[in-house]
C-alpha cells in the first residue's frame, strides 16, 4: 500500500498526551477539541485527514459523509461501537483500534468486581461510613473453589481467567472464534452457553456488542443458571439484558452484579444502579494511568506507522491492507489497477460491468490483487472515488461480481484479468518486470513489447498497414504530442490493439479515428 498522505489530525476527545505528541513529531498537524457537539463535529470534520476518538464522540454515518477528506478515524481504545464501521468503509475509510491498550485495566477491574461481590466490599465500606458495625450482615463467600464462566476469550477473558485461577477458581467459558485448544492451554474448557449456564457460580462477559451478543444474557439464560449467580459486565452495555438482570436480581435468581457498563450512560434509569446487590462503577475499565498511556501511545504509532507505509495495525475494516506493506506490494497493487483502468478504457459498452475475475500465481497477492482491479475499473474522473478499503464494497453496491483464483500454472503470467459486461468478455494479461508493471497481452493478441503500464497511454485497434505508424506520427505531431513508445501486436491478421506512449492527453481525439 503507498503510504496514506495524512496532514491533519483531530482529537476529540481526552487522551494521553503523548499521543499528539509523537503525531506532532511525525509532521502531522495536531488539533485538540473536547466536548464538540455533534453539529460542531459535522461542520469542522471537513478540515482533517484524521481523527482520534475515545468512546464518547460518535462517529455516525453523518459525520463521515461531512468528512470530505478522511482517510482514517483511529479509536484509543479498544471495541468500535460508536463508529459506523459500514459507512466509513463505504467512504473508503480505515478504522482502526487499539486491541491490546486497555486489556490490562479491563482484566483488573473485572477481577476487582468479582472480588467485591463475593465479599460485599463496597457495601460493608458504606456502613462503616455510616457508624455502623455490620458484621453478620455482610457475610461473604470464597472464591476458591467456585465456577467462573467466561464468555468471551480474546485478550481480557484470557487474563481475566490467568487472574481468577490464582484463587482457586475452575474457569471454563464460551467463545466462537477461539480454538478449543488454544483456551485449554490457559486453563479454561470450552463449552457451549446451554452446557456453561448452569455450572457457573459466576459470570462474566468480555465480547463486542452485536447482534449475536445483545441481551445474551437475559431472562431465559438467567433460568438456566444456578440460582444466586453472580454477574459481571466490563465490556459493553446491552451484553446483559438489563431490564431481565433487574428482575433477576428482585427474584434472587441473581444474587449480584458488577456493572461498569450500562446501555444508557450515564444511566437515567437509576433502578440497576441502586439496588443493593449491584456493585456499579462509571466506566472505568479502561480508566488507569498506564491504559490511558498506552492507548494513546498505540494509537499513535498505528496511525505513524500506516502513513509511512510500514504496516498496519489494529484496523478492523481493512484486513486486505495488511499483506500491502512492503515495496513489491506496491508494484502489483499498480499492475491490478492499471490493468482494471486499460479494461475500462477499451470496452467500449456503457453498460455496467457484472463480472470481473483476476487470476494469478503469486498467493500473496491474492488478498489485493483483486480489490486494486475493481479500483482500476471503476475510478472515474469524478472525486470520492474507490481505494482499496472500499473497492469490494462498491463493486457489490453495483452489482459486479469479483473473484480472484490463484493459479499455479498461470505459469509466466503474473495476472490475467477478465472483464465481463452486457455479455461481451475482455481480457487482459499483465506482469511486473524489473519492479514496474507492464501489459503483456490485450484480448488474446500478445503485444510484441511489453506495455509499460505508466505515464499516458493510448490503445486503438487497427488492422496492420505500413502506413499506420507515420499517419500516427503525423496525427500526434499536429496535436503537439510527442510518441514516447509504440507497441504493435504480434498477430497481423484482422484488427488489433495498439499501444502508444505519449508525453500529454489529447484535446481532441478525433484525427485518430480514421484509421
Amino acid at each position: 500500500m503507498a503510504p496514506v498522505l495524512i496532514k491533519r489530525i483531530l482529537i476529540s476527545e481526552s487522551v494521553d498526551a503523548c499521543c499528539k505528541k509523537i503525531l506532532q513529531e511525525n509532521g502531522i498537524e495536531v488539533t485538540e477539541k473536547q466536548n464538540m457537539s455533534k453539529d460542531e463535529l459535522i461542520a469542522d470534520i471537513k478540515n482533517y485527514d484524521g481523527l482520534v476518538v475515545r468512546s464518547a464522540t460518535k462517529v455516525t454515518a453523518e459525520v463521515i459523509n461531512a468528512a470530505s477528506n478522511l482517510k482514517i478515524i483511529g479509536r484509543a481504545g479498544t471495541g468500535v461501537d460508536n463508529v459506523d464501521v459500514e459507512a466509513a468503509t463505504k467512504n473508503g475509510i480505515i478504522v482502526m483500534n487499539t486491541p491490546s491498550g486497555n486489556t490490562i485495566s479491563a482484566a483488573e477491574l473485572t477481577c476487582a468486581l468479582i472480588m467485591s461481590l463475593s465479599r460485599h466490599v463496597p457495601q460493608a465500606d458504606m456502613s462503616m461510613k455510616a457508624g455502623r458495625w455490620d458484621r453478620k450482615k455482610f457475610m461473604g463467600a470464597e472464591l476458591y473453589g467456585k465456577v467462573l464462566g467466561i464468555v468471551g476469550l480474546g485478550r481480557i477473558g484470557k487474563e481475566v481467567a490467568s487472574r481468577m485461577q490464582s484463587f482457586g477458581m475452575r474457569t471454563i467459558g464460551y467463545d466462537p472464534i477461539t480454538p478449543v485448544e488454544v483456551s485449554a492451554s490457559w486453563g479454561v474448557e470450552q463449552m457451549s452457553l446451554e452446557q456453561l449456564w448452569p455450572q457457573c457460580d459466576y459470570i462474566t462477559v468480555h465480547t463486542p456488542l452485536m447482534p449475536s451478543t445483545t441481551g445474551l444474557l437475559n431472562d431465559e439464560s438467567f433460568a438456566k443458571c444456578k440460582k444466586g449467580v453472580k454477574v459481571v459486565n466490563c465490556a459493553r452495555g446491552g451484553i446483559i439484558d438489563e431490564a431481565a438482570l433487574l428482575r433477576a436480581l428482585e427474584s434472587g435468581q441473581c444474587g449480584g452484579a458488577g456493572l461498569d457498563v450500562f446501555v444508557e450512560e450515564p444511566p437515567k434509569e437509576r433502578a440497576l444502579v441502586n439496588h443493593p446487590n449491584v456493585v456499579s462503577c462509571p466506566h472505568l475499565g479502561a480508566s488507569t494511568k498506564e491504559a490511558q498511556a498506552r492507548c494513546g501511545q498505540d494509537i499513535a504509532l498505528q496511525m505513524v506507522d500506516m502513513v509511512k507505509g510500514k504496516a498496519l495495525v489494529g484496523a478492523v475494516n481493512a484486513q486486505v491492507l495488511a499483506s500491502t506493506f512492503s515495496p513489491e506490494s506496491h508494484q502489483w497493487i499498480r499492475l491490478g489497477e492499471a490493468m482494471g483502468a486499460v479494461l475500462r478504457a477499451c470496452t467500449s459498452s456503457k453498460q455496467p460491468y457484472s463480472q470481473v475475475t483476476a487470476s494469478n500465481c503469486l498467493k500473496k497477492s491474492t488478498g489485493f490483487l483483486s480489490s486494486a482491479v475493481v479500483v482500476g475499473l471503476l475510478t472515474d474522473s469524478s472525486s470520492g472515488g474507490p481505494n482499496l478499503v472500499n473497492a469490494l464494497t462498491l463493486a457489490k453496491e453495483t452489482g459486479l461480481e469479483v473473484a480472484m483464483k490463484h493459479d499455479d500454472g498461470a505459469g509466466g503470467a503474473a495476472c490475467v484479468v477478465e472483464v465481463c459486461v452486457n455479455g461481451t468478455r475482455s481480457k487482459a494479461q499483465g506482469s511486473v518486470q524489473a519492479d514496474a508493471p507492464v501489459l503483456e497481452e490485450l484480448e488474446g493478441s500478445p503485444f510484441r513489447q511489453p506495455v509499460p503500464l505508466a505515464g499516458h497511454l493510448l490503445f486503438f485497434k487497427a488492422a496492420a498497414s505500413p502506413q499506420l505508424l507515420p499517419s500516427i506520427t503525423g496525427a500526434l505531431a499536429a496535436a503537439g504530442v510527442e510518441m514516447e513508445l509504440f507497441s504493435a501486436p504480434t498477430a497481423r491478421d484482422g484488427e488489433q490493439w495498439y499501444c502508444v506512449g505519449i508525453s500529454s492527453l489529447m484535446g481532441d481525439l478525433g484525427a485518430l479515428k480514421a484509421w
